[in-house]
């Protein structure tokens, strides 16, 4: 039993959108299309239910995630993408994204009412949801995530830190007052779990971490720290539709290499982040299926705007004419990657409503033209012996791209030294603003539907030394405009705010926008129904409005 390939909708493929189509990039950004090249539809499937339900049901699947977990379970502390994927399967929240990134009530009867132009906001929710202990979901379950943030200073702490207050009406409705209107508020924040506030106050937060109680499909079953999660299906489940799945194993492999040759051994069910490089071979293997899905990741190249050559605009531009972004993703990264022409991947622009002017942004990218990269060098009195360190993180696309600018550099003249390093390094080395460090680095962000996760986050100067490095003080209003387009609640109002800002972005280049990384998946061909969900952090979907996943065995 085979699934026909997935024929995608207006918002699943970028390629397709109305905005920026990616056969538009190459004459900027430099390359061509080939005919034959697979697309990312290729790899996205209808759905798979089965024919006899009862024979479907059970089953243990064996997830190998690849990075380390940081085990936190207890959504309040739950910072790393991995240990997410797991919480995601334990705790249902108030709303829920779909797989083209909107928002639907899930414990929320329905959205909530707006009050006090957007500082007030009125849930309700749902009166049948329970908690695997068997406790009734309320009001006051629905609000830890807005109260305990906050007062145990969770790493989570600048998602909720504009609530005031919240009050609880009754069982099943509260309200939450926000300091200040917020524009990101709907679609960055109302996605909250339910968590047994009550239960979580009794048994405290570390043994809540080590055995945690929620109300989604899945409950607790195993855990080995460092080692392994073992979740169950919970039959008392209030929702639909009850999982396939008896069973689901979570464990780790960072090596590539190791990944790919479980998956095609059969060792394990499905893993993750496919490298390009080993990309044919698993397409071309016998019983295993690959998947992909758009991601709302951002990867960047940032220049240091505080010390060294790099702080002259002409250089910054210099720098993107001298390689070619196209080329590179298409021989780095094959399908698995499409380039950017703003710190807005498509998927965002889509799934907001936003309608960005993208192909005005592509026509106003710098294309590749080593010619004018060596005469705005030349023009900028940038020293003959001009060897920038440009850092990476230690192994894929981002390293390979650091290598690639630094040849390109090379061949007009100048050059570069990659530093290569481990993220917790780099993460500290990039927020110096001192040239001996870098005049360059490459890194990465994944957002979601609104902008404000990426201009607030990696261009406003609050993150200067913390979550930015590149210390751009801009033109004029830049940073109150980033400021003024989180506080204000009209769509179209910061629409026209973000248009200025990516303009400046664009111009005098801060940051180069690279490329976007799409989630990739494996799975042995007996795994069905499954599908990539835009966000990393809830891959795999095994159960959802759109797939439950079942074992054909």
């Amino acid at each position: 039993m085979h699934g026909t390939r997935f024929q995608p909708g207006r918002r699943r493929v970028l390629a397709a959108s109305a905005g920026l189509s990616i056969a538009a990039l190459a004459g900027c950004i430099g390359g061509t299309d080939e005919e034959d090249d697979p697309e990312v539809e290729d790899y996205q499937y209808d759905r798979e239910e089965p024919d006899d339900e009862d024979a479907a049901t059970g089953g243990s699947l064996t997830f190998l995630q690849s990075e380390e977990r940081d085990d936190d379970y207890d959504p309040v502390h739950t910072f790393d993408s991995y240990s997410q994927q797991v919480v995601n399967l334990l705790f249902d929240s108030l709303y829920e994204w779909t797989d083209e990134l909107e928002l639907e009530p899930h414990i929320a009867t329905d959205f909530p009412e707006e009050e006090r132009d957007g500082e007030r906001w009125l849930f309700e929710i749902r009166d049948d949801a329970e908690f695997h202990n068997g406790d009734p979901v309320t009001a006051e379950d629905c609000t830890v995530m807005f109260t305990q943030t906050i007062e145990e200073e969770s790493q989570l702490i600048t998602q909720y830190d504009m609530v005031e207050d919240v009050e609880h009406i009754d069982d099943h409705s509260f309200q939450v007052d926000l300091e200040h209107p917020f524009g990101p508020w709907e679609m960055m924040t109302m996605g909250v779990p339910a968590i047994p506030r009550e239960h979580r106050e009794d048994v405290g937060p570390d043994e809540f971490n080590e055995d945690p109680v929620g109300c989604g499909p899945f409950q607790w079953a195993d855990y080995q720290p460092g080692e392994y999660v073992v979740v169950e299906r919970w039959d008392d489940y209030w929702g639909e539709p009850m999982p396939y799945l008896e069973e689901i194993e979570f464990r780790h492999t960072p090596d590539d290499s190791s990944r790919i040759s479980q998956i095609l051994a059969g060792d394990v069910d499905v893993i993750e982040e496919i490298p390009s490089g080993a990309w044919d071979e698993v397409d071309e293997a016998d019983d295993v299926r690959l998947h992909i899905g758009e991601s709302p990741s951002y990867m960047y190249l940032a220049f240091n705007c505080n010390e060294g050559e790099t702080t002259d605009p002409d250089v910054r531009r210099a720098v993107a004419h001298s390689f070619s972004l196209r080329d590179f993703v298409e021989d780095e990264m094959g399908v698995t990657a499409d380039p950017l022409v703003s710190p807005i991947p498509e998927i965002t622009d889509e799934g907001g409503g936003w309608e960005f002017p993208m192909d005005e942004w592509e026509e106003s990218m710098p294309d590749y033209d080593p010619d004018e990269a060596e005469a705005l060098l030349d023009e900028a009195g940038v020293p003959d012996d001009w060897q920038p360190i440009i850092l990476a993180p230690e192994g894929g696309s981002r390293e390979a791209l650091a290598e690639r600018i630094a040849v390109r550099l090379e061949e007009v003249g100048y050059g570069a030294h990659v530093n290569a390093v481990g993220f917790g390094t780099l993460a500290e080395q990039s927020r110096t603003g001192n040239a001996d460090d870098y005049e360059m680095y490459l890194l990465g962000w994944t957002g979601g539907p609104d902008p404000d996760a990426y201009y607030y986050n990696l261009l406003h100067e609050s993150g200067e030394e913390l979550t930015q490095g590149h210390f751009y003080e801009g033109q004029g209003e830049f940073h109150d405009l980033i400021e003024d387009a989180r506080t204000s609640t009209d769509q179209d109002e910061r629409r026209e705010m973000y248009v200025d800002i990516t303009e400046e972005i664009i111009e005098y280049l801060p940051m180069l926008p690279t490329h976007t990384e799409h989630n990739t998946l494996a799975a042995g061909e007996h795994v069905r129904d499954l599908h990539v969900h835009p966000e990393v952090s809830t891959n795999p979907r095994f159960v959802s409005d759109y797939g439950n996943v079942w074992l054909d065995e």
